[in-house]
């Protein structure tokens, strides 16, 4: 997927908004909570989402994917797509989807209600 791609994903997601920082990352969030981030990263070409803690032991070792610089550092579960062969587009959609769920999830009930979520 390119970033263009990935970008009109994220923004697609119910109540996700979207803000440029860190060095021109795309930051997609949902109730002021990340759930992805396009473009951070040595060669710009990254996408990071959150993960389970399965997801997070099985991804972790697949050629194009890492735990996520900083974020995998203090414990959080948070998988980085930095080269090939990384994810298939599908596979990369579900996961990213997975991510916004597990954020809304975390929300709190008044929040999500809030959201219309």
């Amino acid at each position: 997927m390119t970033r263009d791609d990935l970008n009109r994903f994220c923004a697609a997601m119910p109540q996700a908004t979207h803000v440029v920082q860190w060095g021109n990352a795309d930051v997609y969030k949902v109730g002021g909570k990340v759930f992805a981030i396009i473009g951070l990263g040595e060669s710009g070409d990254t996408v990071t989402f959150k993960v389970s803690e399965l997801a997070f032991e099985v991804l972790s070792d697949s050629p194009g994917l890492r735990p996520a610089p900083y974020m995998a550092s203090r414990g959080l579960k948070w998988i980085q797509q930095y080269g090939q062969p990384g994810l298939s587009d599908d596979s990369l959609r579900d996961h990213i989807a997975a991510s916004y769920d597990m954020v809304v999830a975390g929300l709190s009930k008044k929040r999500r209600s809030e959201l219309g979520l």
